[in-house]
């Protein structure tokens, strides 16, 4: 197992050197970035860090939508011990501002629709699009030190800012080792599944959840380079336009949050009723519909082949998080012969505590919790988790004249104990599904 991030960023570039890692839309065309292209960008730009001065344990604002040159720039920090401050595309300048002078950033990388909002100060600036793919890369092979820097599972990765429940927002601290330990069962599972993988290769991503997330970081960049899939990033949201992409794209996956699986749902019903037969054809869905309760995935897939004849023939899985997928959205899907996967976790938690089995997904429930952390029930039901996964700590205004990985856990994610209180109701079931019941508060 990798030892940091920036080891398990190398050798799992490296192993799909050639193959398409990222795909965007720069105006009317698509724009590819292969493994290896993503790998120089990155090491460029941490040769970069490394001629302005930034050192390991300093803090980088990263501020754009999704684009591979993001994936490039928080692989550089990794590879450097720079510590990324990811900001939400769609966050307020302001509190921008306030997040980097309260981390002491030594540099911004934004778009150059952040840059000119004029918010960075004394700060230098670094616009994204400047990141490059080197003009003649070079295919060297690259292992643990090749920057002559040693960075471990106990050197911090990011600090992410989030409200969470609470009116503040509080910056989570995330260690190389807070992902290592998320991926490390992921990783475990889907071996037993790559030989059935040669036959989609490459599987296909699209991923709607802003990188300046962890569970968006997690099906961006942490988990399809295991597969040597293809992520591909798109801002439109329109139903239209999700549906067309994953037919055009030939996707496997929709990476996204519910109430864009529950959109997409309407826009079937509401396509059907279009039109002079429209009663007729929305009747006859929805007695296919409860003809297809119980049976075979294969024979709900043909049962419903003119719906996956819309989405392409590739098109298999929705992976859904950000909240609880409702059980009659989860069930439409289901009933239509596609996976619907959700997960559950927190900021705190680097994102996973537990995630639905592709194959064997428990009906109405969040997933079974991950190999490598604790599950339990408080008297009240609140769901309390501890293992390798929970932040190290939260970082606020006591900590800033300190190191980022200075910043312990005692007293503040977890209790005495090494329990994490997500503020969550929860519920278990003998099979070991976890349910999503409410909030505390």
């Amino acid at each position: 197992m990798a030892e940091s991030l920036a080891e398990f960023f190398l050798t799992n570039f490296q192993a799909h050197h050639d193959e398409h890692a990222y795909g965007q839309r720069r105006g009317y065309r698509m724009e590819w970035f292969t493994y290896g292209q993503v790998l120089e960008m990155a090491l460029q730009f941490c040769r970069e860090l490394q001629t302005r001065g930034i050192g390991k344990g300093e803090r980088v604002m990263l501020w754009s939508e999704n684009c591979a040159e993001w994936v490039a720039a928080f692989f550089g920090c990794a590879m450097c011990g720079v510590v990324v401050v990811p900001m939400d595309d769609g966050a307020e300048g302001d509190f921008a501002a306030r997040v980097a002078r309260q981390v002491e950033a030594k540099l911004w990388v934004c778009s150059r629709r952040h840059a000119a909002e004029n918010i960075t100060g004394a700060v230098p600036v670094i616009d994204l699009e400047e990141i490059k793919v080197p003009a003649l890369p070079q295919r060297t092979r690259l292992g643990r030190g090749t920057l002559g820097l040693s960075v471990g599972r106990d050197d911090t990765l990011q600090i992410v800012f989030t409200s969470g429940t609470t009116a503040e927002p509080k910056g989570v601290v995330i260690t190389h080792g807070n992902v290592l330990a998320n991926i490390a069962p992921l990783e475990r599972e889907m071996l037993g599944y790559l030989k059935y993988e040669r036959w989609v290769h490459p599987v296909r991503f699209l991923n709607l959840l802003p990188l300046s997330h962890v569970f968006g970081q997690f099906l961006g960049m942490f988990l399809p380079p295991l597969l040597g899939g293809t992520v591909i990033f798109q801002e439109e949201l329109k139903p239209s336009e999700i549906v067309s992409t994953i037919r055009r794209e030939r996707v496997s996956v929709l990476v996204s949050v519910p109430r864009v699986l529950q959109s997409l749902k309407q826009k079937i019903e509401r396509d059907l009723e279009d039109g002079a037969d429209g009663r007729k054809k929305i009747e006859g869905f929805r007695r296919r519909l409860r003809m297809s309760e119980g049976k075979h995935f294969l024979l709900r897939w043909w049962i419903f082949r003119d719906i996956h004849r819309q989405f392409g023939w590739k098109f298999w899985a929705f992976i859904s998080g950000g909240a609880a997928l409702g059980a009659e959205t989860e069930e439409f899907w289901g009933r239509l012969g596609y996976a619907a996967i959700q997960g559950y976790g927190l900021t705190e938690t680097t994102s996973l505590i537990s995630v639905n089995h592709p194959f064997k997904l428990g009906r109405g429930s969040i997933g079974k919790v991950l190999p490598g952390r604790e599950v339990k029930l408080a008297e009240d039901g609140e769901i309390l988790i501890r293992g390798g996964g929970v932040a190290a700590g939260y970082w606020g205004a006591k900590h800033s004249e300190r190191p980022a990985d200075e910043v312990t856990a005692a007293g503040e994610v977890t209790d005495k104990d090494g329990w994490y209180r997500t503020g969550v109701v929860g519920a278990l079931d003998e099979a070991g599904n976890l349910y999503f019941k409410g909030r505390k508060k």
